[in-house]
């Protein structure tokens, strides 16, 4: 008995998965990337299931010889699965097998390294291609799972939803997909918007998880697919993976039963259900309740309003703190609760050291209120760094990130004394930098009228008349130099077909070579790794503060992939004279 009820498990199991597969991929788009590795499994498939046919009786639905037989197929459309991405390796100069000669071991170290840095917007933009072109899975030293995940954590980090909905739309097939299904799901939910929550099950493919299993039964009900809600429950029950809270709010979203008191905080669909179906829902978070529990809490309206928080309650003010650093509320509305709190005239007078005795809440109060009856310059920023030292501390630092730029904006910058200089710039937002427009000088080749070829203003024919024209009056001015940034312009021109005249072939030695990592790369056909190596030697610098070195590598790199587009972004960036 106990093997036959194994073996029912087993049915159910392949059953389930080939009714929900079949189900999900009826719409799914054409993957052309797939097209040939889908007919060689289909050949396989083709002889396989015409044997497997023969041994079958008409009154058989499903056998455990035949159950064994789509597992084994199953396994080996898994094994001959090798592509993922999304861009045409060609759009970026790039190969489908740009990662297959590469070690792993290299790839997972440059990858660990740079995906939590805080990168500079190029370097996020060639991550971005290494990862996410469509190309082979390296097999030297990594696995399939472990290359995975660093596409799946670089989609993540990126938080961009729609990527993630294309990438599992081509990527139908690869295995552990379901970080990216639940992490999407989650993230609409904790924010209440359930149909964008539910979406990605309509083109996610079969799903393997029990708790994504569950996800998706409530959205079945949600679409008033009961039928189906009700026959994936009922197969996942038969397996044992239906736990007794799910159970109970499943019954009373089909309309079984109509009362459920109990609440979970185990995952957000469990927390949102427990909402959904009791009609005196009521829940405090804690201070070390998880992100998604504040973020439903705010996103649903159910959290009570700033100022019901009492300052004389210790918990009251902690979570009121940590609330306004998970942007549940405003930062005025903690800054209004500080001033409430009473102080003597010792306290506000002596504030640097008499904070230090408070506890942590009511100190960040006292510091606050003395820094608004600072007049005095060094002073304020005395108590504002104070301040903001009291929120890093407790790991609070959203909770006045926005307020410190207000504060510091208000303050001139010539008024800043040195020992707050560094302070005072790394808090003031300078991040909208003014755009400055390009002015021709044709006294110097990189700053010249030919710029014009790299802002597509300019045709190829044009271009190469205006360069020959240029080093004409070049030969003729012998007291000229040529600097490195003159060099790199020609050698780009050169590189998408411009023809210098060899009268002008000498007027400057160009002496850059690649090193011998990347020269082995660019000959091995390791395209992938030599562009994480990108990232990791741009890492966080912007294109205009990199040394010319650096410059006349990414150019070069790039003019050996033919990948015109970034290299006229460095260009544009580094060459010009902006006013």
């Amino acid at each position: 008995m106990k093997i036959l009820k194994q073996l029912n498990k087993i049915v159910f199991k392949i059953t389930l998965i080939l009714f929900f597969y079949n189900c999900s991929f009826a719409n799914e788009p054409i993957d052309i990337w797939k097209i040939e590795n889908k007919n060689v499994i289909n050949k396989e498939n083709s002889t396989s299931n015409i044997n497997a046919s023969n041994n079958l009786n008409t009154n058989t639905t499903l056998s455990v010889q035949s159950s064994s037989e789509i597992m084994i197929n199953k396994e080996i459309e898994s094994s001959a699965i090798k592509l993922a991405g999304l861009y045409d390796p060609a759009q970026n100069g790039l190969k489908i097998d740009m990662w297959s000669n590469s070690d792993g071991e290299l790839i997972k170290s440059i990858l660990n390294k740079n995906l939590n840095r805080n990168l500079s917007e190029f370097s996020k933009k060639i991550l971005d291609i290494a990862l996410l072109t469509n190309s082979y899975i390296p097999t030297n030293n990594i696995t399939e799972e472990e290359f995975l995940e660093f596409k799946f954590n670089h989609l993540i980090n990126k938080k961009d939803f729609e990527l993630i909905k294309e990438f599992l739309i081509n990527n139908s097939e690869v295995s552990n997909k379901n970080k990216l299904i639940k992490f999407y799901s989650e993230y609409f939910l904790s924010n209440s918007e359930v149909k964008k929550a539910c979406e990605i099950f309509n083109i996610s493919g079969a799903i393997t998880d029990k708790y994504l299993n569950n996800f998706k039964i409530y959205c079945l009900i949600l679409e008033d697919k009961k039928e189906q809600a009700q026959l994936l429950f009922d197969l996942s029950k038969e397996l044992d993976e239906i736990d007794i809270f799910f159970e109970n709010k499943f019954n009373i979203l089909m309309g079984y039963t109509s009362k459920d008191e109990i609440i979970s905080d185990e995952n957000i669909l469990y927390f949102h259900l427990s909402h959904k179906t009791n009609y005196d829902f009521n829940y405090e978070p804690k201070m070390d309740s998880p992100r998604y529990i504040w973020s439903y809490l705010s996103s649903s309206n159910i959290l009570k309003n700033a100022n019901s928080f009492e300052i004389e309650n210790p918990e009251d003010l902690r979570l009121l703190e940590r609330a306004t650093h998970e942007n549940v509320f405003d930062e005025r509305e903690l800054l209004d609760a500080y001033k409430k709190f009473q102080f003597n005239i010792t306290q506000l007078l002596n504030a640097k050291d008499a904070y230090k005795l408070l506890p942590d809440y009511e100190g960040r109060a006292l510091l606050y209120q003395r820094l608004l009856l600072s007049v005095d310059v060094e002073q304020r920023l005395s108590m504002l760094s104070e301040l903001y030292k009291s929120f890093q501390k407790k790991k609070l630092d959203n909770a006045f990130d926005n307020e410190i730029k207000v504060i510091l904006k208000k303050i001139k910058k010539d008024d800043v004394p040195s020992n707050f200089t560094t302070f005072y710039e790394n808090h003031t937002d300078n991040k909208l930098k003014k755009e400055r427009k390009i002015k021709f000088n044709n006294k110097k080749i990189h700053q010249s009228k030919l710029l014009n070829y790299f802002l597509n203003k300019t045709s190829l024919p044009k271009a190469e008349k205006e360069t020959n024209d240029i080093l004409k009056k070049i030969k003729r001015n012998k007291k000229y130099i040529f600097s490195t940034k003159d060099m790199i312009l020609i050698e780009s021109l050169k590189s998408d077909g411009v023809k210098i005249d060899k009268k002008y072939s000498n007027l400057y030695e160009y002496n850059f070579q690649f090193s011998s990592d990347i020269k082995q790369m660019l000959s091995n056909g390791e395209l992938g790794l030599l562009l994480i190596k990108i990232v990791d030697i741009v890492g966080e610098s912007n294109l205009e503060d990199l040394d010319i070195n650096t410059v006349n590598l990414l150019v070069s790199t790039m003019n050996e992939l033919k990948n015109v587009d970034l290299r006229n972004e460095i260009l544009i960036e580094v060459l010009p004279l902006k006013v």
